[in-house]
């Protein structure tokens, strides 16, 4: 008989964190509480993709949370369709095991299109005049009306840039509750994001991150109660653990002196010409793909690139085999910060010749992860009053930018991305798992999902 099991990916959760969280800490005592050991690089796309997989990127290819297309001389970042991941994933294996098995997805990554029985994703709407409406994707698609109705529409501007809160997450946890008891499905998947925007702009150790977590203790302990109140095993996982940062690196600049980055000026603009260039980078968080145009340039480039301050390592032909990231969607290098670090994507001299999407959230756009997104320029001195013209613009039906997001890398207080021992985030089971070992790797963790949907483990207290 299969066990109805719901897995939390209550993202960045650490020790530090925990011990800000009472109610949590509470629902902890009992089960078996490990430490995860994130895969590299430690950013959300690959970690989820690993844990659901149980591979390394080698195999299922979600090599970042973005790559360069090599065919198509395009970087995209944040792509949704479930058909990128190239592995089985773990509902694809239990309901081989038994047809009757069935999964909810609600938020992990790469969920458009996957073989889960419910899904329900971020998909906002695109307008031709410029305008981002917050929406959803669903599977049914009825599903969209439904949640929607029911919860409000989903704040989408909650959920990344500088108006990032809790109301994002408290609206997952909502909508993963109401698919819960619609669809009672036997493995339930929910994404709860928010320790990740204070932990990124405020640091590990900055005193105000003791509300951010008591706000996340309120939203994760409600959920995991009902799960287990309605007779769920549930498994919070990890993704990351966030470590702080003091500055940036800029090795687009470095190519660029190089003379190896073909740019593009338009109308005074700098654009990177990535097809053009003979090797540039995409970062993401603290590691950074190298591509290059010509392989003999490998060694040229990476003397240069290692000679960067905050650059720890880099990964050649062998690193990447070694770290479980050889493949055609991998940099032919491959940059790792040092752990006060991370990397930025910047290849302008001049801050007026950087490219118009720069100061505003655009995540698609941008050839890298630009965690700058998180916060409003300090230096505009009435912010709300800007954004009011240009939402009323918008309405009026002009097209504008919402350029108000800085240049200024020293904003950026903690990231990600090379795992670290010290920074180990947690992992928890509320049943007592047999044979649990103190530190669990990320490929292991679909082997622990699949063991609590199909194995007669022993019960916890509350499950009993």
């Amino acid at each position: 008989m299969a066990h109805r099991t719901a897995v939390i990916n209550l993202v960045a959760l650490g020790p530090a964190q925990l011990a800000c969280m009472p109610r949590l800490r509470g629902l902890m005592q009992q089960g078996t509480s490990m430490r995860l050991a994130p895969p590299l690089p430690a950013v959300t796309c690959t970690s989820q993709a690993t844990m659901l997989t149980g591979a390394q990127a080698t195999v299922h290819g979600i090599v970042g949370n973005g790559w360069h297309d090599r065919c198509t001389a395009e970087t995209r970042f944040w792509q949704q369709s479930s058909r990128l991941v190239q592995a089985p994933r773990v509902w694809d294996e239990l309901a081989r095991n038994d047809p009757a098995i069935s999964c909810a997805n609600c938020f992990w990554w790469h969920a458009m299109y996957a073989s889960t029985d419910v899904t329900v994703t971020p998909r906002p709407m695109y307008r031709a005049d410029g305008r981002k409406i917050p929406d959803i994707w669903t599977q049914p698609t009825e599903l969209r009306h439904a949640v929607q109705s029911k919860l409000g529409q989903f704040p989408l501007f909650k959920f990344w840039g500088p108006g990032a809160d809790i109301t994002s997450s408290r609206w997952i946890a909502q909508a993963t509750a109401h698919v819960e008891q619609r669809f009672d499905p036997t493995l339930l998947l929910c994404y709860l994001p928010h320790l990740d925007y204070g932990l990124q702009k405020y640091g590990p150790d900055d005193p105000r991150m003791v509300h951010e977590c008591e706000l996340i203790d309120e939203v994760a302990a409600d959920l995991i109660g009902k799960m287990m109140d309605r007779g769920r095993r549930v498994l919070v996982v990890n993704e990351y653990g966030i470590m702080p940062v003091t500055g940036s690196v800029a090795p687009n600049l470095a190519l660029r002196e190089a003379g190896a980055l073909s740019l593009r000026v338009e109308q005074g603009r700098e654009y990177l010409d990535a097809g053009a260039s003979r090797a540039f980078v995409v970062p993401d968080h603290q590691i950074a793909h190298v591509y290059l145009r010509n392989q003999a340039d490998a060694g040229r480039f990476t003397d240069r690139l290692m000679a960067l301050d905050g650059v720890d390592r880099v990964l050649d032909d062998r690193g990447r085999r070694v770290a479980g990231l050889d493949h055609d969607r991998a940099g032919d290098l491959i940059l790792v910060a040092r752990q006060d670090r991370w990397f930025r994507h910047d290849w302008w001299t001049d801050p007026a010749a950087a490219p118009d999407w720069q100061r505003t959230v655009d995540i698609h756009r941008k050839p890298g992860y630009d965690p700058r997104e998180l916060f409003l320029d300090p230096s505009i001195t009435f912010p709300k009053l800007k954004i009011g013209g240009r939402l009323l613009a918008k309405k009026l039906g002009l097209r504008t930018l919402m350029d108000v997001i800085p240049l200024d890398d020293s904003l950026v207080k903690g990231s990600h991305g090379r795992p670290d021992p010290e920074y180990d985030p947690i992992l928890w089971s509320s049943t007592e798992l047999p044979n649990a070992t103190p530190r669990v790797q990320a490929t292991a963790v679909r082997s622990l999902i699949e063991q609590l949907v199909l194995e007669d483990v022993p019960l916890s207290a509350k499950e009993a």
